[in-house]
């Protein structure tokens, strides 16, 4: 396989997942407004906070209200991590590469890339919105069935799931370090502590963290009890059998990395990632360290993605990165 033809479809596993991931935090936000109390406000800002889009948004996060992140984070076409823009990167790899995959997995991404295009200022409006993004995810969710149905499972389809595992590992991270102030920021500025001002909307935010992940329901199966900080943070960092913890995205990158060749570098640097993340004490960094520790972990996620681009995609460049990653 040529390098540029890896990268392509790299890349197109990366902003599929993407694309699902922004559908899922909008809709999921969207919905929190009502299950919160009248005059209890949702922290849209965070959403710019949890994607890493604050560089590309000219406006305090803090005051920033639900039209224009919305905007922003659907179809704003100076956000590169947008919806839109996300789609739209999506196709263009999926058309220059459709022939290494079955044809109704490029037509699917095309047919989705223009439905949302064509409907992108519709979706300021939470009716359509919802419906819009539930589209979003289904759509993605059958393309990732195609392809386990339907394509052949051979390094082409591993550079895909290197790209989709590699971008979920990553926004799992970002959803966790959101946590409870980034989505409802202006309760810890009340009087008293911030825990005692957050503390009855615990169980409805936790909530939230885990639908914006489809996680609700399976953590009900795998924790018989309330929903609190501790074990939605274990759950979704180091359950190796939920497909969205990081763990379990994490190993799914070292069975795609067994299968390509020339994969000791990336295989070291993904290894150590799961050691990290297995090695956590997560009660006692949520006392103190959760930022710092998830910091470390996406730090880790980033040089995984920077030994895997200078080992298939940059190969003029594999001597000087096998000498950091062996470091």
């Amino acid at each position: 396989m040529l390098s540029r033809v890896a990268e392509r479809i790299y890349w197109l596993g990366r902003y599929m997942e993407r694309s699902e991931n922004v559908a899922r935090m909008v809709n999921v936000n969207s919905n929190l407004l009502l299950d919160l109390p009248r005059g209890v406000k949702v922290g849209w800002g965070s959403l710019i906070d949890i994607s890493g889009t604050g560089n590309y948004f000219n406006r305090d996060t803090d005051q920033a209200d639900e039209r224009t992140v919305v905007r922003f984070m659907l179809a704003d076409k100076d956000n590169p991590s947008s919806l839109l823009n996300s789609l739209s990167w999506a196709r263009e790899n999926a058309r220059i590469t459709r022939e290494t995959m079955p044809m109704e997995a490029w037509e699917l991404v095309n047919d989705l890339y223009h439905s949302i295009k064509d409907n992108a200022n519709a979706m300021t409006a939470r009716r359509e919105r919802s419906r819009m993004l539930l589209h979003v995810i289904n759509q993605v969710q059958q393309f990732t069935g195609l392809l386990a149905g339907c394509m052949t499972h051979n390094d082409a389809y591993d550079f895909i799931r290197l790209g989709r595992n590699l971008e979920r590992a990553d926004m799992t991270t970002r959803i966790v370090d959101a946590g409870l102030v980034h989505l409802l920021p202006h309760l810890s500025s009340g009087s008293g502590s911030g825990s005692d001002v957050l503390q009855p909307y615990n169980n409805v935010l936790w909530m939230s963290v885990l639908r914006s992940l489809s996680g609700y329901q399976m953590y009900r199966q795998h924790v018989r009890d309330r929903v609190n900080a501790k074990d939605v943070v274990t759950f979704l960092l180091q359950n190796e059998n939920f497909p969205r913890a990081v763990a379990h995205s994490l190993g799914e990158l070292e069975g795609c990395l067994k299968k390509l060749p020339n994969s000791k570098f990336a295989s070291n640097a993904v290894a150590t990632a799961i050691a990290h993340v297995k090695a956590a004490d997560i009660p006692q960094l949520l006392e103190k360290g959760l930022h710092e520790y998830i910091d470390e972990i996406q730090y880790e996620i980033g040089n995984l993605h920077s030994v895997i681009t200078e080992t298939w995609f940059l190969p003029v460049k594999i001597t000087s990165s096998q000498k950091q990653s062996a470091a």
